[in-house]
Formats: structure tokens, C-alpha cells, sequence
């Protein structure tokens, strides 16, 4: 069973789903949905598990090889829109030379801010492995709605009128439209609505068997990188 998200069979139930959007994306209107017991238990020990025995060793690495080719922390925080328009801090491995961009402009093809080891870690993902961190604090789950930054959030709702609906539940370190294809740069509305329409079809469909599966995919996309993000 191939559990890749198709957007032109797709987007006509999506489109039904959608809400109002409030004039400012702090303002959440919307009920959210609390995760069950069963997927906060599996969030919980999978991401102790790779803190233990990834992140214990991956982390004194790389801050070896992050130090090494440019100056600056080892983590990169950003604030992010997380469940119910609240923000938080999404940590990250830096891959980029400090910059005073980096909060407001995405990353593009070509970027001459992202280091030779950040352009690895990013095309593989490994720079959101931090991200575990975030998902033993409450502020994100393995799987749902990618976080965006806060001047998207405010920019993307109101340009689409069902954007607002994935905040519903907790942000995920990867999700239904992350191994859909739709990640990396988004140059036009049109490319955001495909990842907000998968993301609301996860948000309706969501189960552990889907969790599994999304989960399966990124580990493949991991290990053949994705050239699509810069």
C-alpha cells in the first residue's frame, strides 16, 4: 500500500474542511485535539530512545564538525507556531554561517549561508534530530503538520483559508507531506497549499498504523537524501 499523499484526489475533502482564518494567528478559535494516551507514550520512548543512544553520541560530534568549519553555537532555536498558535523554540543543528536572516528568510537553492556540512545535514535531515528534544517537552509529536516560522504562519493564513486547521494538533519532526514530496523551498502559495491540504488529510485520518508508515518513508528519504531542501 502506498501511503504518498495525492493532492488532486484529495483536495476537494480537504476543501470542506476548512476554516475561517482570524486576522491574527495567535488568535485560535479553533478546538484543539489532545494526542492519545498511546501516541504520547510512543512520542515519549522514541525520542528518549534516540536521545540515548543517537543524540548522546551524534551531538559531541557534531558540535566538533559544526565548530570546526564556522563560528557560532552548535544548536539553532527559532521560534515557531506550534499547537493552537502558541509558539516555541524548534531546535536544530546549525547549518548555516550566523547571518541576521536567518530568522525571516527560507533557505534557497544555491544559499551561500549554509555550510558544506549544513547542506548534508539538511539534505538528509539531520539537522532536525534536535528536534527530539522538543518532543520530550510537550511541544511536538514524531508525526503531524511541519512548524513554521511566525511570519508564515501570519503571511500563510491569510492567504489560505484552511492553513490555520493544521494547528489542531501537535507539530511533528516529519509528516504526511514531508514524504509526499511537498518540502523544501516554497516560492508560491500554490506549492504551500499542497503541503496544507496533506496536512489536514493526516489531521482526518490520522492513526498508529499511519504514524508507522510515515515513519518507515522518512528513515528511506533519510538514508537517499533529499535533494529538494537546500
Amino acid at each position: 500500500m502506498t501511503l504518498t499523499y495525492d493532492i488532486q484526489t484529495a483536495f476537494s475533502e480537504n476543501a470542506t474542511a476548512s476554516a475561517s482564518v482570524t486576522s491574527s494567528p495567535s488568535v485560535w478559535r479553533k478546538p484543539i485535539i489532545r494526542p492519545s494516551t498511546r501516541k504520547q507514550l510512543f512520542d515519549y520512548c522514541f525520542a528518549a530512545l534516540v536521545i540515548i543512544f543517537i543524540l548522546s553520541w551524534f551531538v559531541p560530534l557534531m558540535a566538533l564538525l559544526i565548530k570546526l568549519e564556522s563560528k557560532g553555537p552548535v544548536f539553532f532555536k527559532q521560534l515557531r507556531t506550534g499547537q493552537g498558535g502558541h509558539p516555541f523554540y524548534c531546535l536544530k543543528f546549525r547549518s548555516m554561517t550566523l547571518n541576521s536572516e536567518a530568522d525571516s528568510q527560507q533557505a534557497r537553492k544555491g544559499d551561500n549561508r549554509i555550510t558544506k556540512l549544513g547542506a548534508f545535514l539538511r539534505q538528509t535531515s539531520l539537522d532536525e534530530l534536535p528536534q527530539f528534544i522538543n518532543v520530550l517537552r510537550g511541544e511536538m509529536s514524531i508525526v503531524g503538520p511541519r512548524p513554521h516560522m511566525l511570519h508564515h504562519t501570519a503571511e500563510y493564513s491569510q492567504a489560505i483559508p484552511h492553513f490555520m486547521d493544521r494547528l489542531q494538533i501537535l507539530p511533528g519532526i516529519t509528516g504526511l507531506a514531508q514524504i509526499s514530496g511537498y518540502r523544501g523551498e516554497t516560492k508560491e502559495v500554490t506549492a504551500m497549499e499542497n503541503r496544507v491540504n496533506a496536512d489536514i488529510h493526516y489531521i482526518n485520518n490520522r492513526s498508529a498504523q499511519m504514524d508507522l508508515k510515515i515513519i518507515a518513508l522518512t528513515v528511506a528519504q533519510v538514508i537517499k537524501k533529499d535533494c529538494s531542501v537546500f
